[in-house]
């Protein structure tokens, strides 16, 4: 069959569809709330904590990180598609113990049992607001656990700094010129977590796991290499409670990657 022939067969099969799938609208949103029902047993909500993804979305070195071409529209070709080019760590994303260490796992290597979390909440936002460079301390756990309880194994532990609120402003990466000025956890908190808790990931709403102004990467450092994963760039974690959430982490798996952007919501 020729080219022509091949896409004009096609064409007529997805125009005719069109009609099926309005008709089935209805049933298809019942259906995926049903779903959403059970998927979330025990749970009476779902936020979606991953921000979207758009050519002018920050970056930690200020350089777009995303583009999108368009090379086939529904009017001429009767589908449309785009090709995407991606720096892994740009947007609501995941850092893999590679991304830090010689040798570490790979996004793809990432156990998937660690890609459903309970999720922990560390609330600095009242102190950032007032000191940019503020980090995640050990008293900010200690006082977290006293609330709470102790933090689960397999916990994502989370800094809720406010963040992500300034992500569409120069406010985001905050750069005076010489450095950037936003949270991050620090290392003292992040040995603790490593030796004190069996969490498995931690995560900002921030641009890195380390503080802005940081010069050494501590806390990467110190969190990937022990086969431990970070995310960057969470959303809406003003919205899910200090604890009782589980996070669902829809890590990307291409292989040898060091991180990439991921889709990410919390159930609540």
């Amino acid at each position: 069959m020729c080219d022509i022939c091949v896409m004009n067969s096609v064409k007529a099969k997805m125009l005719s569809r069109r009609q099926f799938f309005k008709g089935s609208l209805a049933t298809g949103t019942a259906l995926g709330i049903a779903a959403a029902a059970t998927l979330a047993d025990g749970h009476g909500a779902v936020t979606d904590m991953t921000h979207t993804l758009h050519p002018n979305f920050p970056t930690y070195f200020g350089v777009p990180g995303f583009e999108m071409e368009m090379t086939a529209t529904f009017a001429t070709d009767g589908f449309n598609n785009n090709r995407l080019m991606i720096v892994e760590h740009t947007g609501t994303h995941i850092d893999a113990p590679l991304h830090f260490s010689a040798d570490g796992a790979a996004v793809d290597e990432i156990p998937v049992s660690q890609l459903i979390a309970p999720l922990c909440v560390i609330d600095i936002a009242a102190r950032a607001a007032e000191d940019a460079d503020t980090q995640v301390t050990p008293d900010d756990l200690r006082t977290w656990i006293a609330d709470h309880g102790d933090i689960p194994d397999g916990a994502c532990v989370a800094m809720h700094s406010g963040w992500a609120g300034k992500v569409d402003s120069e406010g985001f990466r905050n750069f005076d010129g010489t450095a950037q000025h936003f949270p991050g956890f620090h290392i003292e908190a992040t040995q603790m977590l490593l030796e004190q808790t069996g969490a498995a990931s931690i995560a900002v709403d921030t641009l890195s796991l380390d503080h802005g102004i940081s010069a050494d990467f501590a806390t990467h450092y110190a969190w990937l290499p022990t086969g431990r994963f970070g995310i960057e760039c969470l959303a809406n974690l003003d919205q899910v409670p200090a604890s009782g959430a589980t996070l669902v982490i829809g890590a990307p798996k291409h292989q040898g990657g060091s991180g990439g952007p991921a889709r990410i919501f919390a159930m609540v």
